[in-house]
């Protein structure tokens, strides 16, 4: 079995790291402060948030490996891995902002934490930060390390909380600006997908697998499906459900027209296992039936 690192505890991950505990549930990690250490594969059982500020190697995640550079942001949720064990040393650098779920707990942050879609992205689709994001970045990690500092009160959780929040507010409006600023790295998302619908529907998939899904879709074009949906909402407007449901809708109109095949020999072809499911799906999307349609045309 594959040798893995494991911290349930953000005191656990201090200590590791050579930094004091200020909090037991949250901390501001400065990883230079740690020693050198072999590449090892690593578990976190609480949010983990690394800003890389220098190149650090390759981080292996999944299936992927990444050069991460400065002004990088890299989040896993509880539980992920990251990291590939090797025999060489490395001195760790940057920032980690680390917060158990029991910090959150009963917050705002923790009813929407699951919004938070890019905790659940692959690594090498981490936010690369411009320098005035990464000031933004620096400045909220700043404000949670003061509030560490300082005495505890009635208002200290309340602020880390909300300045933890602030963050990845801002953390959002910035990947909404890199699905937009990094054409060269998503052009042709769209278009592969496209491809890769009208080549599932030209094959016997659909009746021997049936409708093709979001996460199957995600895993071919090598990407997260979170990060996959929210790139193809960005292009469109629309889900990548409603995408593909739009597109079975097109494909469904044009085979209705072949008066030889019955309502439900379409259905079956478009890899719906019940025909009632395809009526149902083509009167949500057209408003009329399927045999309506076909006598209307």
């Amino acid at each position: 079995m594959e040798d893995i690192i494991s911290f349930s505890s953000i005191k656990e991950y201090n200590a590791f790291n050579n930094n004091e505990t200020l909090h037991p549930s949250v901390s501001v990690v400065h990883l230079d402060k740690a020693n050198p250490r072999k590449l090892k594969r690593l578990r976190y059982e609480f949010y983990t948030v690394f800003l890389k500020q220098i190149y650090c190697g390759d981080l292996r995640y999944g299936l992927s490996n990444y050069d991460y550079e400065g002004g990088t942001l890299i989040f896993l949720a509880p539980n992920q891995v990251i990291g590939e064990n090797k025999n060489e040393y490395y001195q760790p650098q940057g920032i980690a902002l680390v917060f158990h779920p029991d910090l959150i707990a009963g917050t705002s942050l923790g009813k929407n934490i699951s919004d938070y879609h890019f905790f659940s992205y692959a690594a090498n689709e981490a936010l690369h930060l411009s320098e005035q994001e990464r000031k933004i970045v620096q400045d909220c990690f700043a404000k949670i390390e003061y509030e560490l500092q300082h005495a505890i009160d009635k208002h200290s959780k309340q602020l880390i909380v909300s300045n933890i929040e602030l963050f990845l507010n801002y953390c959002t409006r910035f990947y909404d600006r890199q699905f937009i600023t990094r054409d060269n790295v998503n052009k042709g998302i769209l278009e592969r997908f496209e491809d890769l619908l009208n080549n599932y529907f030209a094959s016997d998939k659909p009746q021997n697998i049936g409708l093709p899904s979001v996460s199957g879709c995600a895993e071919k074009l090598h990407l997260s499906t979170n990060y996959f949906g929210d790139l193809i909402k960005k292009e469109t407007g629309i889900s990548a459900q409603e995408y593909i449901q739009a597109k079975v809708i097109n494909i469904a109109k044009e085979r209705i027209f072949d008066a030889d095949k019955s309502i439900s020999e379409i259905a079956f072809e478009l890899g719906f296992k019940y025909p009632q499911h395809f009526t149902r799906l083509f009167k949500q999307k057209t408003g009329i039936t399927p045999n309506e349609f076909r006598s209307l045309n």
